[in-house]
């Protein structure tokens, strides 16, 4: 089922996108680009007066066409609109209200007020609001969302498929990142939260931009300024951007528009206005040189005493550059990076033993132009890169192309064996398609010593009115000392996206012999298959219910070769679910999971018992479970507006589900809750907790007990400067496993040497702390000191007490130089 020609099989598998060749292809781009953009290159002509004095684009009368004006005067960013430039800007009026209602005019006022330099985008934001509704806190960059904010999305590209997310609370905090369209599910899950027709904006990038905001009488003054520095754009004259601007309200839960955008598109950024006549835009040599130096002493327990002893590294010295070739291609690397976390990662715990757990990229050298990598099925996975000695970079857009080059080479730390140096290599290009399509390559390498897995892949997204498809296909070729192998993935959607009515159709299938080394894949081997079906009943404004959603959800999960033989999925699932949003933002839903389960060998492939034979003695026996299990759940969830002080949601499972450590049936309780709290303007806190409880169906004893919780301080002394605590207790705990509910013989589990052990009964405790003070002017620029610590208890291996087990402080320094 090779996509792939079959003459160019031989170079693929053999690595004929390697270094060399990456480098080849650096330097032909860069030296490429870079001549034309000098061949470009023209005295700036004169700035001309616009002579527009002021004029009014209302979004509600259809004028999202808007030529901005240019000013070469200067404004001091300090939340006040009252330069004579923000007298002649372009004033974006008339919004709309987008969510949870299309179609109706905003219930609040806004103003926003555009010009530009040379150099900058300036924007002014005057929102109106009743005395004493408005939500502002002083927090952390990116931790807005609790509060009014007001969202800037600017599409460099007018291509309806990208946008820069520049947010701002009413204090002017920031909140920044990138929006990809890709065609992302919305709605459904366990939460209670409603579709909204939109994708959410990965906020991991940070930019470097300017920003302040004060409350007023009448509601609160933004005022931004966004450096052409800052951004990519095409190359040219004269500049034509999408706009979208979104306002959210958090008295009424609302969203609010400029451009009047509606439900009842496949595509947000397609709905958005437009910036026109930006001309002789000057960014100026584009160059960022971010050193870094850190410095950690690491304290463990001494081994046969008491004693405590710490041990100190050497400062560690590293640096990242970064060049703006042109206004549209990046070129970054790095030397002995910094990738020290300062906030360890949530504890996650799978529902399903067959998924791994995802965890999120957090270092700022892989974050940055990120979307530039992003591929269906997560085949780019840059955490697998554990600690790189060295990587470089090559992000935008290129001849119609966007381009994303990846070479890094990793340290022995994230080698198999510690015996060579893992080398990985990623390429992505996507082609623009007409208005809204797009069409991608992939491929993948890494290098490790004689061993190598290569993926190479194509992926497309077809987008038109209310309808997108999506398709991928991707193969894997692996060496190792075991030999070779070759394995496909695919998949296909089609989304219908109305104004009501939502459906989605999916089919997605991974061979069990598909690896990728430089991706994550939750779990290989099967096939899904997937309807979803969602209607949203619309209440009229002001009325007490905004929207009801039922939604109908089925699921077939096979094993691969099953799916390709034509025989029965193992797993099939139907769930009903219904959520429902009140006046003020309070929702609330409720679900019935209705499920098969088939026993899945692979998952009990070390799993033994014993049973009696003839002249005495036991003999070893395959763990055989129950052919299906049959699952009965409930759901239920309730989530409370962003109030001024606090918020909360949370949601219930009970009923009967799969025991997997047994394979058997159990009474399941899952409960999850999340509560925020702002006691004052300066202080956050987050508290959540996750507790799951399985009991036998046989007779109600437990059999595994997981409790997590989780709490998170912050205290916000200036913009820059915060402190903050994170701790952390998690509890699990699992009883003798037995054949429950057949046999009810002990199990044992198979070790690699061929010996047995008992799967006994285990009880662990976790406690961790995170401390940190933090002063950040500006992304780049950034002092941290912390220090954390571990605990942890055992039984019955270990102590049955909370033991601190390791602790460690440490300091990170980092200066972002921008050369003008």
């Amino acid at each position: 089922m090779l996509l792939i020609p079959r003459h160019l099989t031989p170079l693929v598998a053999s690595g004929w996108l390697n270094v060399a060749s990456n480098i080849a292809l650096l330097v032909a781009l860069i030296v490429g680009e870079a001549a034309s953009a000098l061949a470009q290159t023209a005295p700036p002509a004169a700035a001309q007066p616009t002579g527009r004095g002021g004029p009014v684009f209302d979004g509600r009368r259809g004028a999202t066409m808007v030529p901005t004006p240019r000013t070469e005067a200067t404004a001091t960013i300090d939340g006040n609109l009252d330069e004579p430039a923000w007298r002649t800007a372009a004033a974006l009026t008339g919004f709309s209200q987008f969510f949870p209602l299309d179609g109706v005019a905003a219930e609040d006022s806004t103003e926003v007020l555009v010009w530009y330099s040379a150099t900058d985008l300036h924007v002014g934001i005057r929102a109106f609001a009743p005395p004493g509704s408005v939500r502002a806190t002083l927090a952390d960059r990116d931790r807005i969302t609790q509060d009014d904010n007001v969202q800037l999305f600017l599409g460099t590209y007018d291509d309806s498929r990208q946008a820069f997310v520049f947010g701002v609370n009413p204090f002017g905090i920031q909140s920044d990142g990138v929006l990809n369209e890709t065609g992302a599910q919305s709605g459904g899950g366990f939460t209670s939260s409603s579709a909204r027709s939109r994708e959410s904006a990965d906020l991991a990038p940070d930019y470097v931009w300017q920003s302040k905001g004060r409350l007023t009488p009448w509601g609160y003054e933004v005022e931004m300024r966004i450096p052409f520095k800052s951004l990519r754009y095409r190359a040219g004259d004269e500049q034509r951007w999408q706009v979208h601007v979104i306002r959210t309200v958090q008295a009424t839960g609302h969203e609010e528009s400029w451009a009047p955008a509606v439900r009842a598109q496949a595509s947000f950024l397609s709905q958005a206005g437009r910036l026109t006549g930006l001309r002789d835009l000057r960014r100026g040599l584009t160059l960022d040189l971010v050193p870094t130096v850190t410095s950690s002493v690491a304290g463990a327990p001494v081994v046969g005493n008491s004693r405590w002893a710490y041990t100190r590294s050497d400062p560690d010295v590293g640096g990242t550059v970064r060049w703006g070739i042109t206004s549209n291609l990046t070129l970054s690397a790095t030397a002995n990076p910094d990738f020290s976390q300062v906030e360890a990662d949530a504890t996650q715990f799978a529902l399903d033993p067959r998924s791994a757990v995802f965890f999120p990229e957090r270092r700022p050298f892989f974050l940055e132009s990120q979307e530039q990598f992003s591929v269906p099925n997560q085949l780019v996975y840059t955490r697998r890169i554990v600690q790189p000695a060295a990587a470089v970079k090559l992000s935008g857009k290129y001849r119609g192309f966007d381009i994303g080059v990846l070479s890094a080479v990793d340290s022995r730390d994230g080698s198999v064996d510690d015996a060579a140096t893992p080398v990985y290599n990623i390429l992505r290009l996507q082609r623009d398609v007409g208005a809204q399509s797009r069409i991608g390559l992939v491929y993948t390498d890494r290098v490790e010593g004689n061993a190598f897995n290569r993926v190479a892949g194509v992926d497309g997204r077809y987008v038109r009115g209310l309808l997108s498809l999506q398709g991928q296909f991707a193969n894997s070729f692996t060496s190792t000392p075991l030999g070779q192998r070759s394995a496909p993935l695919w998949n296909g959607a089609a989304t219908i996206t109305g104004r009501q009515f939502y459906a989605r159709y999916a089919l997605s299938a991974i061979d069990p012999d598909f690896l990728t080394s430089s991706g994550f894949i939750a779990r290989p081997g099967i096939a899904n298959l997937q309807a979803t079906h969602r209607y949203t009943f619309l209440g009229r404004p002001g009325a007490l219910v905004e929207n009801v959603a039922p939604e109908i959800y089925v699921l077939g999960r096979y094993q691969y070769d099953a799916f390709v033989g034509g025989r029965a999925p193992q797993d099939r699932q139907l769930h009903l679910r219904g959520n429902m949003r009140l006046r003020g933002g309070w929702q609330t839903g409720a679900q019935v999971l209705i499920e098969s389960f088939g026993y899945d060998r692979a998952l009990y492939a070390n799993y033994v018992t014993f049973r009696p034979v003839a002249g005495g003695g036991e003999a070893a026996v395959p763990y055989t479970g129950t052919p299906t299990l049959s699952n009965l759940d409930w759901v239920l969830s309730v989530a409370t507006p962003e109030f001024k002080r606090f918020s909360f949601n949370t949601f219930y499972i009970f009923g009967r589900d799969e025991n997997f450590p047994e394979w058997s049936s159990a009474r399941v309780s899952i409960w999850q809750g999340a509560l925020n709290v702002r006691p004052t303007g300066q202080l956050r806190l987050s508290a959540t907790w996750n507790r799951e409880a399985f009991d036998r169906q046989s007779d109600g004893s437990e059999v595994l007990f997981r409790n997590v919780r989780r709490l998170r301080s912050e205290y916000q002394v200036t913009r820059q400067i915060f402190f903050r605590l994170i701790a952390e207790h998690t509890r699990a705990r699992q009883d003798s496993l037995r054949d429950d509910g057949r046999t009810e013989r002990p199990v044992f589990l198979r070790s690699a040497n061929g010996t047995f052990r008992r799967a006994a009964a285990f009880d662990q405790e976790r406690l961790r702390f995170d401390y940190l003070f933090s002063y950040l002017p500006t992304p780049g620029t950034v002092i941290y000191a912390g220090y954390g610590d571990a605990r942890a208890a055992n039984e019955p291996q270990g102590p049955e007490k909370l033991a601190r087990t390791r602790d460690v402080f440490f300091v990170k320094l980092s200066y972002l130089y921008r050369v003008r």
